[in-house]
């Protein structure tokens, strides 16, 4: 479904403090399935999270989706192809403060023009099936990690993606939170969802969920199991 070819990632290209994040990353996600990048901080696993997630066009190298190559589209067709194709749950969330978890949900879906209605009930129907109605009117900084880990999950559903992206998703949670976030990683591979996160718990990378765990060391892929 995604194809990486040679991909590179420099920061801060021809200065003193130039780094390469990435340095010729080679490698195919499958789709419906679960793929983990797993390696300590600094191994390039959430600069890969933003260049397959078209929020960071590589320095060099090549990405595929469905055999059409989109690293080097204008901004307005990968910000088109971020909208609906992929679904983002940031390490941090990046819920708006002030709002409900409701509006929070539905963010990401205006651009696209949907039913106010429509795009309402499906809000309601993802808080449902992830146990949440009950704080649906709730600001979001009224809420524990994770019903907000719940919710922006949701928001990450809501334009109903085909890939579903997480940076390190049991990160801020305890364990019993990060077993519930496991319930709702089954949930999306039984769905057909594509999943690629990041993660070095072994709770996560070690799970009969993840299909594939790709090792990344200083920018390097060191393995594929």
């Amino acid at each position: 479904m995604i194809h990486l070819t040679e991909i590179r990632k420099a920061f801060n290209q021809g200065q003193d403090n130039e780094f390469w994040a990435l340095n010729g990353i080679d490698l195919s996600i499958a789709a419906q399935r679960v793929t983990a990048l797993r390696g300590p901080s600094g191994s390039g696993k959430t600069t890969l999270l933003t260049v397959v997630g078209c929020l960071a066009r590589p320095t060099s190298g090549r990405v595929r989706l469905h055999d059409e190559e989109i690293s080097g589209l204008p901004e307005r067709f990968l910000t088109e192809i971020r909208r609906r194709t992929f679904g983002f749950v940031f390490q941090q969330f990046n819920l708006i403060k002030g709002l409900s978890a409701l509006e929070n949900i539905m963010l990401p879906a205006y651009p696209l023009g949907r039913d106010w209605s429509g795009l309402k009930d499906e809000a309601e129907r993802l808080l449902e099936s992830l146990k949440l109605s009950h704080r649906r009117d709730a600001r979001v900084e009224w809420l524990s990690g994770g019903e907000q880990q719940r919710v922006a999950i949701c928001r990450a559903l809501i334009n109903d993606p085909q890939v579903v992206i997480a940076d390190e998703p049991t990160a801020n949670l305890d364990t019993a939170l990060a077993k519930e976030f496991m319930g709702i990683l089954a949930m999306l591979k039984e769905q057909g969802k594509t999943v690629l996160l990041t993660s070095h718990d072994p709770l996560v990378v070690e799970s009969e969920l993840v299909d594939t765990v790709v090792d990344l060391r200083d920018g390097h892929l060191v393995g594929v199991n």
